[in-house]
């Protein structure tokens, strides 16, 4: 499963994990503005913004999971079995592929109005990649600098849910997920006040205990409410290095461990890679699950105006740093 969340400090930041039990050879990809994106049912678009995500290219397609665009724009699917529900085509409709929705939202839109004109006729239509790569059950979360919104293709239809939280992970549903952090209100970065018994007297016995019943599971519903959590009391110093080493440091709350979440034979979920863009500047960092030294790729020092893919191979083994 996974999760993805927004930061601010001085600048504004984009990012996730990517939980899965098994990696394709995806690569920090980035799509310059003269790219010829050709789409299942929709024109193709020669002349777009510049694009820099993880993707895993297939056909000289980028199949993003994650991505920003240099206007600032972040965009990334998360896994959403179940809920999922992709339409048949609609001839009144922006039909759009699963796998083509981060590619159209980001090759387009400057700001989250933007996205949502685009919204408004989008139908994300039952296509696949290819008979080998079939469409992924998910639903997205949509940034720019100032707000988030969720965009989920369900029995009911496509709902477009405003994130004031800036975290999504995946089921249930975002509306549901919200709700629950109801339950959590009690939590807190202070120490307990007795609120139990005048009759008592209790013992603080230890730092944190403000936040006793914060979930610390895997499940996405827990991962959502501890992401909220962390990510809402976060503080950081504005510098990059303070602020991407805080961004990690929220994903790092939620990331999973080979070995706690067993997928059957000798398969475990493991958080494959974690990423965060700075959307002001175009950066996309990353971590892998054996290299947990930040790797960093600017957008900006590459040929924006080309018309070809420019990828970088994610630096997996472990970069240690010996000092004697």
């Amino acid at each position: 499963m996974c999760t993805a969340i927004t930061y601010k400090t001085k600048d504004h930041y984009f990012g996730r994990n990517l939980d899965l039990e098994y990696s394709y050879k995806e690569t920090v990809t980035i799509t310059p503005r003269n790219f010829s994106f050709k789409f299942r049912k929709l024109k193709e678009i020669t002349n777009h913004y510049a694009i820099i995500g993880m993707a895993f290219v297939d056909n000289n397609y980028p199949l993003y999971y994650d991505a920003i665009n240099e206007k600032g724009v972040g965009m990334a699917g998360l896994n959403f079995p179940t809920n999922a529900d992709y339409k048949d085509i609609d001839d009144s409709k922006d039909n759009i592929a699963p796998f083509e929705f981060i590619p159209w939202i980001l090759s387009q839109c400057s700001n989250i109005a933007e996205v949502k004109s685009l919204l408004a006729k989008a139908n994300i239509a039952n296509i696949n990649f290819s008979e080998q790569l079939p469409a992924s059950p998910l639903h997205w979360i949509i940034s720019d600098k100032e707000s988030s919104i969720t965009v989920e293709s369900v029995k009911e239809g496509l709902k477009i849910y405003d994130n004031p939280v800036g975290v999504l992970t995946n089921n249930p549903t975002f509306d549901i997920q919200m709700f629950n952090l109801n339950n959590y209100m009690n939590l807190s970065i202070e120490q307990p006040i007795n609120n139990f018994s005048k009759e008592i007297n209790f013992d603080i016995y230890s730092r944190g205990m403000g936040a006793l019943g914060l979930p610390g599971d895997l499940s996405s519903a827990s991962r959502f409410v501890k992401a909220t959590f962390t990510k809402m009391n976060s503080l950081s110093g504005d510098s990059e290095s303070e602020s991407i080493s805080q961004f990690f440091h929220i994903l790092g709350s939620v990331e999973q461990q080979r070995g706690c979440v067993h997928m059957g034979e000798d398969k475990y979920e493991i958080t494959i890679y974690s990423s965060c863009s700075n959307m002001d500047k175009g950066i996309y960092y990353y971590t892998t699950y054996e290299n947990s030294q930040i790797s960093g790729i600017n957008m900006h020092n590459e040929n924006l105006d080309s018309t070809d893919l420019i990828n970088f191979d994610l630096i997996k083994g472990q970069q240690i740093k010996m000092q004697n």
